[in-house]
Parts: C-alpha cells; sequence; structure tokens
C-alpha cells in the first residue's frame, strides 16, 4: 500500500460502500479487543482511522453514556457509509489525518486502531502522535481481525521479516514513539498489540 494520502484515499473511496458487507463477521472480534483494552465508564477514547466505524458500537458500550467516543478519518466517503451505517450516533466522526490530530495533547484515555499502521506514511512519528493526545498510562490498541500470515494469505503475499506488526519490530517502533508494548497477540483469528503510554 502506497503511503501517499491521495491514493490511500483512493483505495479507500473506491471500496467504502461496499466494506461491511466484505467483513460481516468482525463484531465479535472487535468486540473482544475493546474489552482487552480496558475502558471504563467515562472514558475519552479515539478510534483512530475508523473507516466505516466497525469499532464505534463496541467502544460506546465500554465507555457509557457519560464517556467521549471519537472516529477520526481521511477517507471521506468511509466517513458517509459509517454515517449510513448509523454509527455516527454512537460517536463523533473527525475528517482527520492521524498524522495531525485537532486534539488537544492528553485529552484521551485510550487510542483503538484497526489495521492503521500499514497505512502511516511515518510509523514512528504517526505512533508518537496518538502518544500526545493520549494521557500518561493511557493505552492503545493496534488490532487486526485477523493475524498477520492470514491476511497476507488473504492477499496473495508472504509474511516478510520486515514486517512492522512482527513483534520483534513493533515493540521497539512502539517504544521510540513513548509506547510501551504489553500484550502482543498473532493468531490466524486475531491480531492485536497493547501499549501504555509512559510518563
Amino acid at each position: 500500500m502506497s503511503h501517499d494520502h491521495t491514493r490511500v484515499q483512493e483505495f479507500f473511496t473506491a471500496r467504502a460502500a461496499g466494506w461491511d458487507s466484505r467483513f460481516p463477521d468482525d463484531g465479535p472480534a472487535y468486540a473482544a479487543a475493546v474489552a482487552d483494552l480496558g475502558l471504563r465508564p467515562g472514558d475519552r477514547v479515539l478510534d483512530a482511522g475508523c473507516g466505516t466505524g466497525r469499532a464505534l458500537p463496541a467502544l460506546r458500550d465500554a465507555v457509557g453514556p457519560s464517556g467521549t467516543v471519537l472516529g477520526a478519518d481521511l477517507t471521506p466517503a468511509m466517513l458517509e457509509a459509517a454515517v449510513r451505517a448509523g454509527r455516527g450516533r454512537v460517536g463523533r466522526l473527525l475528517l482527520a489525518d492521524v498524522v495531525r490530530l485537532p486534539l488537544r495533547t492528553g485529552s484521551l484515555d485510550a487510542v483503538f486502531a484497526a489495521g492503521l499502521i500499514a497505512h502511516l506514511p511515518d510509523p514512528a512519528d504517526n505512533l508518537r502522535e496518538l502518544f500526545r493526545v493520549v494521557r500518561p498510562a493511557g493505552t492503545l490498541a493496534l488490532f487486526h481481525p485477523i493475524g498477520r500470515a492470514a491476511l497476507a494469505a488473504c492477499q496473495g503475499r508472504r509474511v516478510t521479516p520486515d514486517d512492522l506488526r512482527a513483534e520483534g519490530n513493533l515493540g521497539p517502533l512502539l517504544s521510540r514513539a513513548g509506547w510501551r508494548m504489553t500484550s502482543y497477540v498473532d493468531e490466524d483469528d486475531r491480531f492485536l498489540a497493547l501499549a501504555v503510554r509512559s510518563s
């Protein structure tokens, strides 16, 4: 995938209308990943690169009516699909680039990011932006509903040693951005890396 924003937007714009129908059974995987994030009622959470907002209902359930749920995405067509699916009612949708979020420093308790890291132009720098908007000891979840090997097989490619999501690459990458990885799961039916923001 190119890291050029225009190409990323073109890729997702072309797929936005049918995105949810391509992945109709992902709901339980999203809910389980959100549960592992450890959110509490009243927390403030961002779904970074939210796409059609598939995580937003689970995030809302986790933080309750007193919490704040935001979804940010670079592609207008994905946000429009989120609105059509009714997900704009459970969280506030922002047309925003996660490279420069329109959020105050330390304003969030957690960030959830599904499938995001492969689309970041400068992963270490961009993970620092997520670090910026989360309070000290806040959390980050990097999620995908299938593991690296299963995803590579679906895309007709092989997992390579330079894969950013490999544990040996991701841990140091997160560390350089100020995060400490606390959990790493890479199985056929789930990828989930959890990290805590250092002070």
